[in-house]
């Protein structure tokens, strides 16, 4: 009579059932990490500058052109802002300022139309996400790209539940020097430094 075919090595059996718990794990765990991918809402956000005109404070506003955000809620570091925006519709405040503002020794719209910004790094500052955030990136003007650090906070907007990240608020604050990409038009009216208060509403 044949001997009895052994049965299957239970051992065996439990190894590979711990390492495909283990694969699945991990695989679900990068899906839930990876970066969420935002889109602005353009009706609702602000991409606001303050400048220095003749002593006294002036505001103005340039539409976003496009927009790709991407958040990463457990490592801030893998996240990502891509920003343009559209240089010939801005407005300075006042009609002379605009049309000064698009001249030629200024931003030179016509031949630049787009301010692009985009992330390099992202660093926190404070206690979680909006307790602060430091974005390094590249910032290009007339076709000039200089390194700028901008300062960010992101928050809930208001109405929505606690822990629910599906429409978020953030507001990036910096200043840049115009002479450094070149837009020196104006200088005996219009101070150097420019501060930037950008509020930009996000949805998933």
């Amino acid at each position: 009579m044949p001997a009895t075919a052994k049965g299957p090595d239970m051992r065996a059996i439990l190894v590979m059932l711990t390492t495909l718990l283990l694969v699945t794990a991990t695989l679900a765990g990068a899906v839930y990490a990876a970066p969420q991918a935002y889109t602005l809402e353009p009706q609702k956000s602000q991409v606001g500058f303050i400048y220095t005109l003749a002593g006294a404070n002036t505001k103005g506003e340039m539409p976003v052109r496009a927009a790709s955000i991407a958040i990463d809620f457990d490592n801030l570091a893998n996240s990502s802002v891509d920003v343009s925006v559209d240089v010939r519709r801005a407005k300075a405040g006042l009609i002379f300022a605009t049309e000064a503002l698009k001249a030629p020794s200024v931003l030179d719209a016509r031949a630049h139309p787009t301010i692009r910004f985009v992330s390099q790094r992202i660093r926190l500052t404070g206690n979680g996400l909006s307790g602060g955030a430091k974005i390094d990136g590249a910032l290009t003007v007339r076709g000039v790209t200089r390194p700028v650090t901008l300062d960010a906070a992101l928050y809930r907007q208001q109405g929505t539940a606690a822990g629910d990240r599906s429409a978020l608020s953030f507001r990036l604050t910096g200043s840049v020097k115009r002479s450094d990409f070149g837009a020196t038009g104006y200088a005996e009216l219009v101070k150097d430094t420019i501060t930037l208060d950008i509020i930009a509403r996000i949805k998933r």
